[in-house]
């Protein structure tokens, strides 16, 4: 893995007499990643045995919607912060910082929570600081890999996005077979031993620059360039994408194919596991063809994927290939938007740029469960929501084949 990787940047200063090796840091990194975005997807896969249940009073699609994604939102809007403190603080400081952090939501909502609709909002609310773990770990990797591999060492990292799936396959059985609080106290032990070895193990890049300027004017700074907007688009559909899915895809399934929670979580499952698997894939195909052609693809193949699930077909055969098509270019996509970023951003800047671009990725997947549940709530079909993702992909696309190839031939080194 390290030949793959490459070696790491060229060291102003040294952290010691022996330099930590790039791909301990891209492996402890990605745990973090895999372990908070475990706690930051809990809600999810209760949301329809919540409705079904009664426990929390009655509730509609559109309240279990907003259950699920306040989260999202949350973890959304903080990237921004996290990243402008990285490139301020490092990862070596961050991720322990904010794995310690998140485990008090989840203590919160296994003791105190879990009868009241509010009082998980509330939960869900600070749940949401576990997201912001993915604007720490883009900056901290990308410092220790040339630009060569950058591509392929941060979509590495975003394969950490698969800490969702552990979250989908354990939840609801610990939930229903082990004990309410089982899933919550679980994860808040994980989460305090990986905030222990991250403080131990983790070591920001030798010659990492520290930016000197306030908070406020390298936020305005960052959001003047013109591929923040331009990735943030790119990244809102990809990424938005696949986590409007990891959330509201039980709910999804078990309303419009009728599942049990238990089956529409495992499937669940699987098409996050595909989606995290092509993510490095797509950050390598970006190093060796560049990220453009990478994204035209997949966001291509979601315009296919999202026009025939509106159809609504049986999930034996073509309705299942449909949604591992997504979801493969989801998870593309999302690498190649970052492979895009790191080859095409000062490394001092991209903590920065990442925390907006991963914001907007976040809001991406706030609306579209909001918009599935209304829609689906006076219409009792899911197809418009579908037709609407084919119709925006299909835009992104034309935005990458125009406006973000012009940028990227503008700005990547020679």
């Amino acid at each position: 893995m390290t030949s793959v990787l490459g070696s790491p940047p060229a060291s102003g200063t040294s952290t010691g007499s022996r330099q930590p090796s790039p791909v301990v840091m891209l492996v402890v990194a990605t745990l973090g990643f895999a372990v908070n975005f475990w706690a930051w997807a809990l809600i999810s896969p209760l949301g329809p045995m919540f409705r079904d249940t009664g426990s929390l009073g009655e509730l509609s699609e559109s309240d279990v919607a907003l259950l699920v994604a306040v989260p999202v939102l949350v973890g959304s809007l903080g990237r921004i912060v996290a990243g402008a403190l990285t490139d301020r603080h490092g990862g070596r400081l961050m991720f322990p910082v904010i794995s310690a952090v998140t485990i008090v939501p989840v203590l919160f909502i296994a003791f105190v929570a879990l009868d009241s609709y509010a009082l998980l909002l509330v939960g869900g609310f600070f749940l949401g600081i576990a997201g912001t773990v993915f604007a720490v770990g883009v900056p901290f990797v990308n410092a220790w890999f040339p630009p060569e591999r950058r591509g392929l060492a941060i979509g590495v990292f975003g394969a950490g996005m698969g800490g969702t799936a552990i979250s989908a396959l354990t939840t609801v059985t610990l939930f229903t077979e082990v004990g309410r609080q089982a899933p919550f106290l679980i994860t808040a032990v994980v989460l305090a031993a990986y905030a222990v070895l991250a403080w131990l193990v983790l070591r920001d890049a030798p010659g990492r620059v520290v930016p000197t300027t306030s908070l406020i004017s390298r936020l305005n700074a960052n959001a003047r360039l013109p591929i923040t907007w331009q990735a943030s688009v790119l990244y809102a559909v990809a990424f938005g994408g696949y986590v409007a899915f990891s959330v509201y895809l039980p709910a999804y399934l078990k309303t419009a194919h009728d599942l049990t929670a238990a089956d529409a979580a495992n499937r669940m499952a699987g098409f996050v596991v595909v989606a995290v698997l092509m993510r490095p894939v797509g950050g390598w195909l970006s190093d060796k063809f560049g990220a453009i052609p990478v994204l035209a693809f997949s966001y291509g193949a979601i315009v296919v994927g999202a026009a025939v699930s509106a159809g609504t077909l049986p999930l034996e055969g073509v309705g299942t290939a449909a949604f591992l098509l997504m979801a493969a270019a989801l998870g593309c996509g999302s690498g190649a938007t970052f492979a895009l970023i790191a080859k095409v951003t000062d490394p001092s800047r991209v903590g920065g740029v990442t925390g907006l671009v991963g914001a907007a990725g976040g809001l991406g997947g706030f609306v579209p469960p909001l918009v599935m549940g209304f829609v689906y709530g006076r219409t009792e079909s899911y197809a418009i929501g579908l037709w609407l993702l084919a119709a925006t992909a299909a835009l992104t696309l034309a935005l990458t084949l125009t406006i973000v190839r012009r940028t990227a031939l503008e700005q990547e080194p020679r």
